[in-house]
């Protein structure tokens, strides 16, 4: 079955608090997001949110500083998909508005990795080079490294380029991109940031 341009994008993450109260600061997350404009599941591995992009950044960083608020040391790892083939479910979300439902502006260090990858298309690198470009360009770049590139700064600039790296890597064309992070918050290694 052919997808088209779906305009569904999924999350698949997990947190890891590292503290001993780590289940509450989880449910905790979750719970002070607003997520009524995605569909979400979570499992005893993993939580996954479904719906229009807009709103899957918008609740996947909310959850990630609202776990960071804590000022625990948080580390999260998550898959965003767009295109997958016979995504379907959560359609209803996608009647959704595009007005974001968090919004909180606290400020949070983020030190965090991310890999794209443009399923089919055999320019993937020239891709990858660009959008390695515009994150110097908007001061959030960190490092090269082997199988990721480093980004860090505010969790806001953070989200916000991931988001735009995620639109521009979208094609007709090439329907189906997979992009990786990795953060952490709080980490005794960020030096009080």
């Amino acid at each position: 079955m052919e997808c088209g341009f779906s305009p569904i994008v999924g999350f698949r993450f997990s947190l890891h608090p590292m503290a001993d109260d780590f289940v509450a600061i989880i449910k905790g997350a979750l719970e002070e997001t607003d997520t009524s404009a995605v569909w979400m599941h979570t499992d005893d591995v993993s939580t996954v949110i479904r719906g229009k992009q807009v709103h899957v950044f918008n609740v996947a960083k909310a959850i990630a500083l609202n776990a960071a608020k804590t000022g625990k040391h948080i580390a999260l790892s998550g898959t965003f998909s767009a295109g997958c083939p016979g995504d379907s479910a959560g359609d209803v979300y996608l009647d959704m508005g595009d007005a974001v439902l968090n919004n909180d502006h606290t400020r949070q260090y983020v030190s965090s990795q991310f890999a794209l990858y443009p399923m089919n298309n055999p320019s993937y690198m020239d891709m990858i080079y660009r959008e390695v470009d515009r994150a110097k360009e908007h001061g959030v770049f960190n490092e090269s490294m082997h199988y990721a590139s480093g980004i860090h700064g505010d969790i806001h600039d953070v989200f916000n380029f991931y988001e735009e790296a995620f639109s521009n890597a979208r094609s007709e064309e090439y329907k189906h991109l997979v992009m990786t992070v990795s953060m952490s918050m709080n980490s005794p290694s960020h030096g009080g940031r």
